[in-house]
């Protein structure tokens, strides 16, 4: 699908030209934000907010524009998107018609969100895989004939009611018209053909793009999936179906599974039989233990691994750096189904330390503060003027219809690039474990199972995903952590990890709940093998698309199905002693 790269990308230019846009971002700033408000000055939105293209009389547009127009969250935008997706083609958040719609992954809430997709945000997605690339290239620069072993995988778009296209937002930027041209300069031909990645079968686009991998593998520079949760998915895959790629490769025809037309005719064209190359992948999986290693054993001149490791993607990273041995784990750039904010520019930073630089045209962003306390109400702050060391959630307004959106994500100042912020993300917003006074994130969930996991490391056994829930089916109600482990092992490991699991929420609201039982034991789980994929299939039957999945962290009642998938899968319980 990515066509070979043209001269026409200059390294050295790009970075000049993000190095100049990051010195003067206070005045990109209120550049971009004239734009926006130019380009939509017809939205019925904002002209009720008495918003007037950015042609309001007072001298400071920024201070105007914010005065006037309210912070918002997704919930009060929904009806407006929704107009629009119904066919309401009058201008209601953007100046024109929106081309498509993008949907979420839906995995947080449970339904995915709608979200306005046009040529602008397809612009700046070209634009920060432009920049991101520079930087990437000048660190690890790739051969002018490479290619790149590319996870990706495109589901159909739908025709709404109001007759918008809509998709998910990597399909939506893979089957946009520019996409194809606006990545030649930027990126080494991809592996596998365009048949496999806008296949209807995601199984079997798993299985060809890794049998394309194997045919190119002298001459893959790089791997590529857009979360780090796929690139592990796709190796944990490659253990079960590698004597079957073999044969593949040895005969020279495609196996058996793949069934749908277009993709075994592509497929076939590439396959000839060649059994040196079937014996050399054979005696290299042979030879690893424990597969580690793998990637750099079945492409010898890959530079890195490439995806989102940040954030809900972090418990993926162990079992992905197992996979890649010594080769660089590069943190792909900062961004939601919204919009992108910001790239990698430190691409040798371990994902543990990744930092984004905020790209100062793609939107005109505010930062509201995080209060501990959560006393008053806080005033968000431009992008030039956070402090390091501070926590926010990002507030975004692009060119797509989202004004002053509260996006969610916290993320804490690390530094700055020149004038423009470098952000490590942090974790959403939003309460996922809560009964009384107690407040845990996502965040604070992860730590928890990090901690308890070394326990059950220690029996050479790990947890291969996880998830959770409030039940207040009981009094009092308590947490329920839903885990997925490699191997078994004996009952009082386990109660050691429910014990951990318990103690490692060091909220002092769940302490001290947990203390005076308000709070029940919390009770571990233990789920049946594959468990999590069946989670998958759900959603991916939803309409989801497979790049795009995030696995949800806390299952809350209204998405009643995953939360039947996971109950009738329950092998073991265990309930904490820790408090006792």
């Amino acid at each position: 699908m990515l066509e070979k790269k043209v001269e026409t990308f200059n390294m050295n230019r790009v970075i000049d030209e993000f190095d100049e846009m990051t010195r003067n971002a206070d005045q990109v700033q209120t550049q971009t934000l004239k734009e926006i408000l130019h380009k939509n000055k017809s939205a019925i939105y904002l002209q009720n907010f008495g918003i007037n293209g950015g042609n309001n009389t007072t001298e400071d547009p920024e201070e105007d524009f914010k005065a006037l127009v309210p912070l918002v969250t997704d919930s009060e935008l929904e009806p407006y998107i929704k107009r629009m997706v119904d066919g309401d083609t009058s201008p209601i958040l953007t100046g024109h018609p929106v081309p498509a719609i993008s949907l979420s992954s839906g995995t947080s809430q449970g339904r995915p969100k709608f979200v306005p997709f046009t040529d602008e945000l397809m612009e700046n997605t070209l634009q920060l895989f432009r920049t991101a690339f520079a930087f990437r290239n000048r660190e690890f620069p790739i051969d002018d004939n490479g290619r790149a072993l590319q996870f990706i995988f495109s589901s159909k778009q739908y025709i709404s009611t109001g007759g918008v296209p809509v998709g998910t937002a990597t399909t939506n930027v893979y089957r946009n018209p520019n996409f194809k041209a606006g990545m030649r300069s930027i990126q080494s031909l991809c592996c596998s053909p365009d048949e496999v990645i806008f296949s209807p079968d995601v199984h079997q686009a798993l299985y060809c793009h890794l049998l394309s991998g194997i045919l190119f593998r002298d001459q893959v520079q790089y791997v590529f999936a857009p979360f780090a949760h796929g690139l592990v998915h796709a190796f944990r895959t490659f253990e079960q179906v590698w004597e079957e790629i073999v044969t593949d490769v040895k005969h020279g025809v495609v196996s058996n599974r793949i069934t749908v037309p277009s993709v075994r005719t592509a497929m076939s064209k590439l396959l000839t039989p060649n059994p040196e190359l079937a014996e050399t992948i054979r005696s290299k999986c042979m030879s690893l233990s424990n597969w580690y290693g793998l990637i750099p054993a079945l492409f010898p001149n890959a530079k890195y691994v490439y995806g989102i490791m940040t954030g809900s993607m972090e418990p993926y990273v162990k079992k992905l750096r197992h996979y890649a041995g010594e080769l660089p784990l590069v943190s792909h750039d900062y961004g939601s189904s919204e919009g992108w904010i910001a790239a990698n520019v430190t691409p040798r930073l371990s994902p543990e330390e990744a930092t984004f630089a905020v790209i100062p045209n793609l939107g005109y962003f505010e930062f509201l503060p995080v209060s501990e306390t959560e006393e008053g109400e806080q005033r968000p702050v431009g992008l030039t003027d956070v402090k390091i060391g501070q926590e926010y959630e990002v507030v975004i307004t692009n060119y797509a219809g989202l004004y002053r959106y509260r996006l969610g994500d916290v993320v804490k100042i690390i530094g700055f690039y020149n004038k423009t912020p470098q952000l490590k993300f942090i974790c959403r917003r939003n309460l996922i474990l809560s009964i009384n006074i107690d407040k845990n994130t996502e965040r604070d969930l992860q730590l928890s199972v990090e901690s308890a996991a070394k326990r059950l490391s220690e029996e050479k056994i790990e947890v291969i995903d996880f998830s959770s829930h409030v039940d207040l089916s009981t009094e009092p109600g308590h947490y329920v952590i839903f885990w997925e482990i490699s191997g078994e092992t004996n009952e009082d490991v386990l109660q050691d990890c429910c014990n951990c699991l318990d103690r490692g929420f060091i909220d002092a609201g769940y302490m001290s709940s947990r203390k005076c039982k308000t709070i029940g034991a919390l009770e571990l789980r233990v789920l049946e093998k594959g468990t999590f994929k069946k989670v998958q299939e759900h959603f991916l039957g939803l309409g989801s698309s497979a790049g795009q999945f995030k696995m949800p962290r806390c299952v809350k009642p209204s998405n009643a199905k995953v939360l039947q998938i996971l109950c009738e899968n329950v092998v073991s319980r265990f309930f904490s002693t820790a408090f006792e």
